[in-house]
């Protein structure tokens, strides 16, 4: 789940790329209901004993020292971690396919924000409400919000993530708050023979994030409130597509910007070769100690800049939850871990120790922490401004659609209007049940 940038396995893996796969088993998850689903929340509710948790490879190594120091006070509830693959993709079809055979071994499983909707519907996740019931006021909203659905929450959040803007300052000294005003600012970039802008335009999960944060600045949305209608067909969503649409034509975001995962926009703006980058803030540790960095001291982290004056940009909400199996016998013991899994110690840990976004609102302010991660404090602005990619049980349909249809219009092969008209109607048919 925390990877190290830079590896196959990397943190911006585990917190931003979810399912660029659609196969048949994932949509499969995706529809009807579980009939069993009431039962199996009823069972084990006040049992406690040994459990399992489950998530992605531990590349950080912080997930482990956690699950020791509960051990160490909870000899009888111990908790063993079952680590998956460090690919999003088979992450999730092991949860389905644990899922769908009522393992009682997944007792808590990891899931990234956007899956929570999609196990929430099948009847897979225990609903946190009565003896369940979570305190979430110290969190930050947006990291609740994402676990909610059919306004229950279905999962706890445990990390969190949300873009931010890296820029040169030794050639801007101040961020760009807008677009256009970034936009502007691309003649210092042809200047200095450099390139002005680029994000994650690859065709895979990252042009979703992109894609939706542009939508969503410039006032669109892509589903309605309760995810039942596409949105698409307004000038919101048009002049949020248009923007990135003009930015490749007009060479302000580099052809080859088309084929930039998270990687490869990092390792050009480190060569010197960017002028502003869309990225998490992984990049922030990496650009700083990199030996090949050239820009150690000369980048600066601002928020995402927005679509007019005093308004921050709309970051996609990144992150993952713990969420409790209904298949579990030890529910009780399941729920005591996720409440320590979000306590103020072990979010302390997973920060300092490995870079993991906190879902604790308070920490982004503590001073100690700000120090050693001067850039909390965008961080939080952009976590408060964030927006969750589209909150529906047919997501894997739904990211291919918006992926497909983007990146023709940023490719050239469609007008905005033909990948926007496209778009609506491949999503409305996703949410709708289509196949």
């Amino acid at each position: 789940m925390f990877g190290k940038p830079g590896s196959t396995a990397t943190r911006k893996i585990s917190f931003t790329l979810a399912l660029a796969a659609t196969g048949v088993l994932a949509l499969g998850a995706c529809g009807g209901g579980d009939s069993g689903g009431n039962a199996d929340a009823a069972k084990g509710g006040n049992s406690t004993g040994p459990i399992t948790y489950v998530q992605g490879k531990d590349n950080s190594g912080i997930v482990q020292p956690a699950i020791d120091k509960w051990n160490a006070a909870h000899p009888d509830q111990k908790v063993t971690l079952k680590e998956q693959t460090d690919q999003a993709d088979q992450q999730h079809d092991d949860l389905v396919q644990n899922f769908q055979a009522k393992n009682a071994d997944y007792d808590v499983v990891s899931v990234d924000n956007i899956w929570t909707s999609e196990f929430a519907a099948k009847g897979w996740l225990q609903p946190l409400t009565g003896d369940y019931a979570l305190d979430t006021s110290a969190l930050l909203p947006a990291t609740v919000n994402a676990e909610t659905y059919n306004k229950t929450l279905y999962a706890a959040p445990t990390t969190s993530d949300g873009g931010l803007l890296y820029y040169r300052k030794d050639l801007v000294p101040t961020p760009p708050k807008t677009w256009d005003e970034m936009m502007s600012m691309c003649s210092i970039a042809k200047a200095n023979n450099i390139d002005c802008y680029a994000g994650q335009y690859a065709q895979y999960e990252g042009l979703t994030v992109n894609v939706a944060e542009a939508i969503n600045t410039f006032g669109g949305s892509i589903l309605s409130e309760d995810g039942k209608t596409a949105t698409l067909d307004t000038p919101e969503a048009k002049a949020g597509l248009d923007a990135l649409v003009k930015g490749f034509q007009d060479g302000d975001i580099p052809k080859q910007a088309t084929t930039y995962q998270e990687e490869q926009g990092r390792q050009s703006f480190e060569d010197g070769k960017l002028l502003f980058l869309r990225n998490w803030p992984y990049v922030y540790s990496l650009a700083k100690t990199d030996g090949s960095s050239t820009v150690k001291e000369t980048f600066g982290v601002a928020p995402l800049p927005g679509a007019s004056d005093g308004k921050t940009g709309a970051s996609s909400l990144g992150g993952h939850a713990a969420g409790i199996s209904v298949y579990s016998d030890h529910k009780k013991t399941a729920f005591e871990f996720i409440k320590f899994l979000q306590s103020e110690e072990i979010q302390k840990d997973w920060l300092t120790k490995g870079s993991a976004a906190p879902v604790i609102s308070s920490l982004y302010d503590d001073a100690t922490l700000v120090q050693q991660f001067p850039y909390l404090p965008e961080l939080k602005t952009s976590i408060e401004n964030a927006v969750p990619r589209p909150v529906t049980p047919f997501y894997p349909a739904v990211t291919k659609a918006i992926q497909d249809n983007a990146f023709s219009a940023l490719s050239g092969s469609k007008s905005t209007d033909a990948a926007l008209s496209d778009m609506q109607k491949s999503v409305q048919n996703a949410i709708s049940g289509g196949q």
